[in-house]
């Protein structure tokens, strides 16, 4: 990491703590549920930073609300203001940090964002196996808080400020975020040049005050259709891959496979699985390319699926094997090298600038929709086609996928906005 690009990483990381929480909540639930069983009975409008500093404030309210909690109502409202925060930042994070890095780190940036998250589910499993979960909530509640407070130090992106024709908060932004003394009077050639681009980008004459807001007609321009296009596509090989909807069944493979993990043991064993695939792309991902790590994660995906639904095909349900477990761990493995990774990344990359905020939350809505659809139906598909049916279904879409990808999604590693749209 060189000094200029210090106050990148900084950001990038302050950003993602956000990310860190919502993991939590997502494996804060299922790590205390024992316990809690026997206790029941508008982004361009405001900015980046302002958002997410926002979507923070219900994150904090939700973990707030389960250390004093007596009823279900009071733990789903608590779950209610997670997801809330959480669907929130997932569309803001990648935004902000592509807006805000250089070509040679946006990648690696980008990752943070589920490598973050990851780490959150695996910490709130680890936390939930030893500790009370108000005990829990008290710990994680520090992660907004910890938020809020390094988001004070850094500015707005200076992509959304140049939109905004807020040059002089612009010049600042980019000064900050490229680790350069700020001096109104005599400012660094390349922060000019990289400035003037911005302002390009934005397609807007410096007198204007003020700019139309993106609707959804600005998809007709065909940069913007195609890359809303193979957005909504990427957000369905993330959840048809079936990464995450299995995740749900892990306690079944692991006693599946003779395994006498408690259940808890086994979602940490999980958790540290998806934790280090996640590492893997962020090691990867300004190497390899998004491209390939995409590619490569779709096909292993695949792969995965056809020897996890083979086993269960031919299995009669009273062996026990190593198989199962192998299969399921390399297919979370192998998925968050890319599949579950990357899509953020480059959709936040692709959209041209002045749709980039309705174009990223239209794909999160895809992606939220289709994770309802599939945790909704998933028992109703298993009990027709069967549960190795499904894993073949899975491998099909995961292999589809990877063709689709080689075809039509341009690589971004190393490019600049114009060389990505001209792509499109």
């Amino acid at each position: 990491m060189s000094s200029h690009t210090r106050n990148q990483y900084f950001a990038g990381l302050g950003a993602n703590i956000i990310s860190i929480s919502y993991g939590g909540f997502v494996g804060w639930a299922s790590a205390s549920f024992l316990e809690l069983d026997s206790l029941i009975g508008d982004n361009d409008k405001f900015g980046r930073k302002r958002c997410l500093v926002l979507h923070a404030l219900p994150g904090l309210l939700g973990w707030l609300i389960i250390p004093f909690a007596t009823t279900p109502l009071s733990l789903c409202a608590s779950r209610f203001l997670g997801g809330f925060s959480g669907g929130g930042t997932f569309s803001i994070i990648p935004i902000y940090t592509a807006e805000l890095s250089d070509d040679k780190i946006r990648g690696t940036l980008g990752t943070f964002l589920v490598l973050f998250c990851n780490f959150g589910v695996l910490l709130a499993f680890v936390l939930g196996n030893y500790l009370s979960c108000r005990l829990v909530a008290w710990i994680l509640l520090s992660l907004p808080v910890l938020f809020l407070l390094v988001m004070s130090f850094v500015p707005e992106s200076p992509s959304y400020l140049a939109n905004k024709n807020d040059l002089k908060g612009a010049e600042r932004s980019l000064c900050y975020f490229r680790n350069v003394p700020y001096k109104s009077l005599e400012t660094l050639p390349q922060i000019k040049l990289e400035l003037q681009s911005l302002v390009d980008r934005s397609s807007q004459p410096v007198t204007n005050l003020k700019k139309p807001q993106p609707s959804i007609m600005d998809f007709v321009e065909p940069r913007a259709r195609k890359a809303l296009i193979i957005g909504i596509i990427l957000m369905a090989i993330n959840q048809f891959s079936g990464c995450f909807v299995m995740l749900n069944y892990t306690a079944t493979i692991f006693k599946q496979a003779g395994s006498n993990l408690p259940p808890n043991e086994s979602a940490i064993v999980v958790g540290v699985i998806q934790l280090l695939g996640s590492y893997a792309s962020t090691l990867l991902v300004e190497r390899a390319g998004r491209k390939v790590l995409l590619i490569v994660s779709a096909l292993g995906t695949s792969a995965g699926l056809i020897c996890l639904g083979g086993y269960m095909w031919l299995d009669n349900g009273n062996s026990s094997s190593w198989i199962p477990v192998a299969s399921f761990s390399f297919i979370i493995f192998i998925g968050c090298w890319g599949v579950i990774t990357l899509p953020f990344i480059v959709v936040a990359e692709i959209m041209p600038p002045k749709v980039r905020s309705l174009g990223c939350m239209l794909c999160m809505l895809s992606l939220w929709t289709y994770s309802f659809f599939l945790l909704k139906f998933m028992g109703f598909f298993t009990q027709i086609i069967g549960m190795h049916g499904l894993m073949f279904a899975f491998s099909a879409c995961s292999f589809m996928g990877a063709v689709f990808i080689g075809v039509f999604v341009p690589e971004t590693k190393g490019k600049s906005v114009e060389e990505i749209l001209n792509n499109l």
